[in-house]
C-alpha cells in the first residue's frame, strides 16, 4: 500500500476511535506516519491518564495494526 493511502487510513481509523477519547474528556491527533511507525498526540484527560499507556498499546495499537498490517507501532507524542 503506498504511504498516503496508509495515512488517509490512519486518519480514518483515528476519526472513529477520536469520539470514545472525547467522551471521557480526551482527544487523538494524527501527527505521521513514518518508518512503519504511527505517531500520534493524545491531549485533554488522556495526557496525565495513567491508563495513557493501555490505552494506546492495547487500544489505539492494536486497532490500526489490525487493520493495516504495514504499521508496527503507534507513538504517543506528548504536546508542548
Amino acid at each position: 500500500m503506498k504511504q498516503e493511502n496508509i495515512e488517509l487510513k490512519i486518519r480514518s481509523i483515528i476519526d472513529k476511535i477520536r469520539p470514545i477519547l472525547v467522551n471521557d474528556g480526551g482527544n487523538l491527533e494524527f501527527v505521521k506516519y513514518e518508518d512503519s511507525i504511527v505517531y500520534v498526540r493524545l491531549s485533554g484527560a488522556c495526557e496525565g491518564c495513567p491508563m495513557m499507556d493501555v490505552t494506546l498499546k492495547d487500544g489505539i495499537q492494536e486497532i490500526i495494526v489490525n487493520e493495516i498490517p504495514e504499521v508496527k507501532e503507534v507513538r504517543n507524542i506528548p504536546g508542548d
